[in-house]
This record gives structure tokens, C-alpha cells and sequence, in this order.
């Protein structure tokens, strides 16, 4: 399998959904996608079978602009749950959508997705949220009002597919307050006691095969509540060399 671990793929502030050129992505990704691939949107929300499918023809286009056309998509979420087997079984591509952790993380185990992409060997590519649950044990940084509580679970069993935890969109959030505490100083380095979270801005994103294991772009490494700038833009770093 190779696995992308992105932020957010995309041009901020596009009118649309464009593909970023930064960092080599889209130079990256053609290298390693079969011809006219056939592609899976995995959602973030299985309820909101409408928001997907947008989402979906809107990346299938980004992709097509780029000289990636697909020969076919499909969307599992609810809808299509039954069939979660043989729709990764007769994909190339596998998109992880963004949205809320918790949620997509919890349609993840009720499909069991983990055992599913167990032998998977196309190419997955995870898009902030979708991008966080591909770790082994998620962690699930608080985002919405009144996930800030001691009892919200900020720890999940993930897809198993790298043991690489991601805060998306630094270059947005690292300011937030939530619930009246900073997300990052008063919420996120607490949590950090231990771990290692990679902080990604838009347009950076982790690249893994059975070789690799490297970052592109601007990245942090928060650990044990220490903050420490890693890569910059047009540089990469071999993730494997931190101890």
C-alpha cells in the first residue's frame, strides 16, 4: 500500500476544488496512481450521502484537470455499507474523506474498514480527518464545543494503516479557543504527554510506502508538550530518523 497523509490536497481560498502543486503532490501522486483509476470515497458522515457525492465529483474533476481521470468512482457510506468488500476490492484509489474524527471514525469500526483494507494494495489517500483515523491509535484532538471535557475520549483504535498521528490545518487552528481554553497550549500539548503528533498547515503532507516514510512541506513535531518545527516548504524529512 502506499498511503498520502494530508491536510487538505487542495489551493486554499480556490473558487473549487483545485489540486495543490506544492510540495511535488500532484507530481508525487500521478507517479504512483495506475492509469484511469478506479477510486472509492470513503465518508466522513455516512448520513450525508449528498455531501459526499459533491465532494466526490468535485475531487474526480480536480483529478481529470491534472491528467488523473478516473474510469470510475463510487461512494461507501450507509448506502452502500453492504457492498464495503467489494467496492475495495474493485478500487485502485481509495480517497478517506475529511470531516469530524469521532463520527467517521465510528462508521470506520461498524463496517470494520480496519480488517477490510487489511490486504488493500492501491494507494489511500486521507484528507484531515480521514487522514487522522489512518493511524493506529487516532488521536482525536477536540474540535467542536464541549469536547474540551476530561471525559471525551481522546484516544481511538484507528485503520492501522501507519503509526503517524496528524493535527491538520495547523496554519489555521493553532490559534483556536475552544471552550474557552487554547486548543494547543491549554488542550492539545496536555494531551501531547508521551506521544508524538505531527502538525501538518494545508498543502504538507506524509508520504509512506514499505520504503518510506517522509514528510513534505512545513511540519511540526509535538511532543510531551513541546512544539518543534521539523521541515519547511520545498524541503522533506525522513520521519524514520526521529527516535
Amino acid at each position: 500500500m502506499t498511503l498520502f497523509v494530508t491536510s487538505s490536497p487542495y489551493i486554499e481560498n480556490a473558487p473549487g476544488a483545485f489540486l495543490s502543486p506544492a510540495n511535488g503532490f500532484i507530481d508525487r501522486i500521478r507517479e504512483v496512481l495506475p492509469e484511469n483509476p478506479r477510486a472509492l470515497f470513503i465518508c466522513s458522515d455516512p448520513d450525508d450521502h449528498n455531501g459526499t457525492c459533491r465532494f466526490a465529483a468535485e475531487t474526480t474533476a480536480a483529478f481529470a484537470m491534472e491528467g488523473m481521470a478516473f474510469s470510475s468512482y463510487h461512494v461507501l457510506d450507509w448506502s452502500t455499507a453492504r457492498q464495503a468488500y467489494q467496492l475495495i476490492s474493485m478500487t485502485d484509489f481509495i480517497i478517506l474523506c475529511g470531516g469530524h474524527v469521532p463520527t467517521q471514525n465510528a462508521f470506520f469500526r461498524k463496517i470494520r474498514l480496519r480488517h477490510l483494507l487489511r490486504h488493500f494494495d492501491g494507494v489511500v489517500m486521507g484528507i484531515s480527518a480521514g487522514s487522522m483515523n489512518c493511524a493506529d491509535v487516532v488521536y482525536v484532538q477536540p474540535e467542536e464545543p464541549g469536547e474540551s471535557v476530561p471525559e471525551f475520549p481522546r484516544f481511538a483504535k484507528g485503520l492501522g494503516l501507519t503509526g503517524v498521528n496528524i493535527l491538520p490545518h495547523y496554519q489555521k487552528v493553532k490559534d483556536n479557543i475552544l471552550d474557552g481554553m487554547r486548543l494547543f497550549e491549554d488542550i492539545t500539548y496536555t494531551d501531547s504527554e508521551g506521544q508524538c503528533f505531527f502538525a501538518l498547515p494545508d498543502n504538507s503532507y506524509i508520504y509512506q510506502d514499505e520504503d518510506h516514510l517522509l514528510l513534505f512541506g512545513e511540519g511540526y513535531c509535538l511532543r510531551s508538550g513541546v512544539m518543534e518545527q521539523i521541515c519547511k516548504n520545498n524541503s522533506v524529512f525522513d520521519l524514520s530518523t526521529l527516535e
